[in-house]
């Protein structure tokens, strides 16, 4: 792919359409998100700081020369001429191939998949650290309010020596559970948006190979 400062922001605009400029810049690792409890379920929606993540990801490991990318984008362009799907992937193509005499659909497709390969390998990575926040927040904060209850239970057998300690407990305990929700509720929300959003560059992609497939023969 052509190296350009803006590489970036046409990823952005050749997936989604009018994507908006992000006050914060995206990460250069995943973007640290915190899930609930596996038992717990929240739908997810493309979340912009994943969007522009994904772009960055797809930015630093674009490949050389022309291929998938570009084609999208001549794609992208076509898009608004009330073409058929098959008449715009045609023209697109005849578009493309104009400007670069040597491509075939296998190369497209076969740039396409490594795209995909690099996003997969991008998700392991981001839920290898879902998992970590996990166990650091979520999981740190359940084992402490079980250790406390435990306390609690002992304590209350030396009612009269350690009264002071019980009702120290108790008011931790109260702050955990609030904790326990807060943290559990951000880290499930980001990761439903993080799969959304996921799903959103996947699903388009792999359209893109099947039709490629399908219409570029």
């Amino acid at each position: 792919m052509s190296e350009s400062k803006s590489l970036g922001r046409k990823l952005l605009n050749i997936f989604f359409e009018d994507a908006p400029a992000s006050p914060n810049p995206s990460p250069e690792q995943p973007v640290s998100v915190e899930p609930k409890p596996a038992a717990q379920t929240v739908s997810g929606s493309p979340d912009h700081k994943f969007i522009e993540h994904f772009a960055t990801v797809l930015e630093k490991n674009n490949l050389p020369g022309a291929d998938y990318f570009e084609f999208r984008a001549t794609l992208k362009n076509l898009s608004n001429l009330g073409l058929q799907e098959e008449q715009q992937f045609q023209a697109a193509w005849a578009s493309f191939r104009a400007l670069n005499k040597d491509i075939n659909p296998s190369l497209l497709t076969s740039t396409a998949n490594q795209y995909l390969t690099t996003l997969q390998s991008d998700r392991e990575a981001f839920l290898r650290s879902v998992d970590l926040a996990v166990q650091e927040k979520v999981g740190g904060l359940q084992n402490e309010q079980k250790s406390l209850q435990q306390e609690n239970e002992n304590l209350t057998r030396q009612i009269v020596e350690i009264q002071n300690k019980i009702a120290s407990n108790k008011e931790r305990l109260v702050k955990i559970t609030g904790e326990v929700d807060e943290q559990s509720g951000k880290l499930q929300q980001n990761r439903a948006n993080y799969e959304a959003t996921f799903l959103q560059f996947t699903q388009e992609i792999n359209k893109d190979i099947q039709k490629i497939g399908q219409y570029l023969k």
